[in-house]
């Protein structure tokens, strides 16, 4: 990107966060924001994690007032996916606001899910995931409203979807706007490299063959992609050749994929109707595989049978998918491109280690911070080091390696995390050291009617979604780099007798009993520090007699919400009130 269209950038970013705090904390007008803001959750206990932490927001005024906020709850039974949620967010909008939704600009925001690739983000939400950037500190929640802070204005009833963990950031010129204001659907698209489209949405425009790009153009999509091949991309004619203009690549051939979309009220109403057809869901439905590939000009039906990027197959998946194409088939997708405009994705621990501390690009596109909303930071602990510290109060004694986070925790004296490593709602007791490259994150559960607290340590990169389909198949899974047997033996645990949470026919990080129950959250912290280091140092730790073991499935299902806020709580208390400003 070039020295000016990065700076244009930096500017754009710069006024949405100054309009958006404007609005904190203040009553909007009606058209100056969003009537109805929608965060979808999984079930009943993530949707009332969501409502409390949205309540406690808009008493503390770090949210715009007068706005409908509302979290909708997928119905229990099977996983229904982002576009399952998109429809039944839908009916519950129906539901709640009879024919007045037709006047409504809704906001959608997709934050269901056990974020089991980010966990720091799986007890509370990855929508309530912390951005180290402004006063009182951004959560994801408050970075989405900051940066669509001017769609509601350029935008006709009807509903904008989202996801709660990515960033999109874009400019355009003084005299032109991001408008929603077409039947059908609307999608924003950025200039991707081809090998990013794999992973992506790929939109196939009417032409794509050496246009000069403006920042901003309007167009018509012949058909989409979902995480096509690059054969597949070349085949479809959708790669583009950049030819001048401020542009966000340099790449000469690149691809536009997909992040946001709008749908209108009259493709919300069939989309209703669509529900109404298939009845209950059975099956997981993607809000952009599944929606908009039945799209454009060019669209076919033969994408219903590739199932090659479904998570599980289900047998009414191609029937429903099929229902959705004759619903959808003509339905015009309008396409917003973004040419200078950045994506970034932070669902995983190592893209939200990389993003917050090493991202040089990000940091001053958005103007992130190393230490937010923390106090005792010290030269030492925080800034030269290339780390980054949120919602925190550390010892001024304290050191945090480079590429590391810490946030929503209380560090002591002499305290030391190594490189690499994430430090989630912790309270770690003097003295102690976090080793280079960890995962540790604690969480309050209610156990037997009393309040207890675990501690989960895993490797930064090990894969807690892998399962094996056997106790007797364990060896394969990875923690810390070791298999599972031989952490096991360091701890003095039985192979034979490990429990898994839930269905014991799937085995995996996720669902096994490693971490011990304790009564206090400094406790829980050091005893699993302590089995981590075991494993590290080829030593041996004995567990008390008698301690009971948790995964963090079983955590999550035990989840005491209103601790593990009362917790967030003390820290921001604490914080305002020793900060030097205050």
């Amino acid at each position: 990107m070039s020295q000016k269209c990065s700076t244009k950038l930096q500017h754009a970013t710069k006024e949405k966060l100054r309009r958006f705090n404007s609005l904190r904390g203040r009553e909007v007008p009606p058209g100056e924001f969003w009537d109805v803001v929608v965060v979808t959750a999984v079930d009943g206990s993530q949707m009332e994690a969501y409502e409390l932490q949205i309540s406690e927001k808009v008493d503390r005024k770090e949210l715009p007032l007068g706005v409908h906020y509302k979290v909708f709850s997928d119905p229990p039974g099977s996983k229904i996916g982002n576009g399952g949620s998109t429809l039944c967010a839908l009916q519950q909008l129906d539901e709640l606001y009879g024919r007045a939704v037709d006047t409504l600009r809704v906001l959608l925001i997709h934050a269901g899910g056990l974020s089991q690739r980010l966990p720091s983000a799986s007890a509370l939400g990855k929508i309530f995931t912390a951005v180290p950037l402004g006063d009182p500190l951004y959560q994801m929640l408050e970075l989405k409203l900051a940066m669509y802070v001017d769609f509601p204005s350029q935008m006709k009833p009807g509903v904008l979807v989202t996801c709660a963990d990515d960033i999109e950031l874009y400019s355009v010129a003084e005299d032109e706007a991001v408008r929603f204001d077409k039947p059908g659907f609307t999608a924003l698209a950025h200039p991707s490299p081809l090998s990013v489209g794999t992973t992506h949405g790929v939109f196939v425009l009417d032409s794509c063959e050496n246009s000069t790009h403006s920042e901003m153009e309007n167009t018509s999509c012949l058909r989409f992609l979902h995480k096509p091949s690059i054969d597949k991309i070349r085949d479809s004619g959708a790669v583009c050749k950049r030819q001048g203009g401020c542009f966000s690549l340099s790449d000469t051939e690149f691809v536009y994929t997909d992040s946001t979309y709008y749908v209108d009220c009259d493709t919300a109403k069939s989309l209703l109707n669509l529900l109404r057809e298939l009845g209950p869901l059975e099956c997981e439905i993607d809000a952009y595989g599944d929606f908009l590939q039945a799209l454009g000009s060019k669209a076919t039906i033969d994408y219903t049978n590739n199932t090659a990027n479904v998570t599980k197959e289900e047998s009414s998946l191609v029937e429903i998918r099929q229902k959705i194409f004759r619903c959808l088939k003509g339905t015009p997708l309008n396409v917003i491109l973004l040419n200078n405009s950045r994506f970034y994705h932070i669902g995983t621990t190592s893209e939200y280690l990389f993003h917050l501390t090493e991202d040089v690009a990000l940091r001053s596109e958005l103007g992130l911070l190393l230490s937010a909303f923390s106090v005792h930071m010290s030269e030492n602990s925080a800034g030269s080091s290339g780390c980054c510290v949120m919602y925190s109060v550390l010892d001024p004694s304290c050191s945090v390696g480079a590429g590391s986070v810490v946030e929503y925790s209380r560090l002591g004296a002499g305290v030391s995390v190594g490189g690499g490593s994430i430090v989630s709602s912790c309270w770690v007791s003097a003295g102690l050291s976090v080793p280079d490259g960890v995962f540790m994150h604690s969480l309050c559960v209610s156990h037997k009617l009393q309040t207890w607290f675990v501690t989960v340590a895993f490797g930064i990169n090990d894969n807690l979604k892998r399962s094996v389909e056997a106790p007797a198949c364990m060896e394969e899974l990875r923690l810390f780099g070791f298999s599972l047997p031989e952490c096991l033996s360091h701890w003095g645990l039985n192979s034979e007798l490990l429990r898994f949470s839930a269905d014991a026919s799937s085995c995996s990080l996720w669902n096994a009993c490693l971490f011990p129950l304790c009564s206090d959250p400094q406790n829980s912290f050091s005893m699993s520090l302590e089995m981590l280091q075991a494993v590290l140092s080829g030593s041996t730790f004995t567990l008390p007699k008698d301690t009971k073991l948790m995964s963090m499935q079983e955590s999550l299902q035990c989840k005491n919400l209103d601790e593990m806020l009362k917790f967030r709580k003390g820290l921001y208390e604490d914080i305002r009130r020793r900060k030097p400003n205050n």
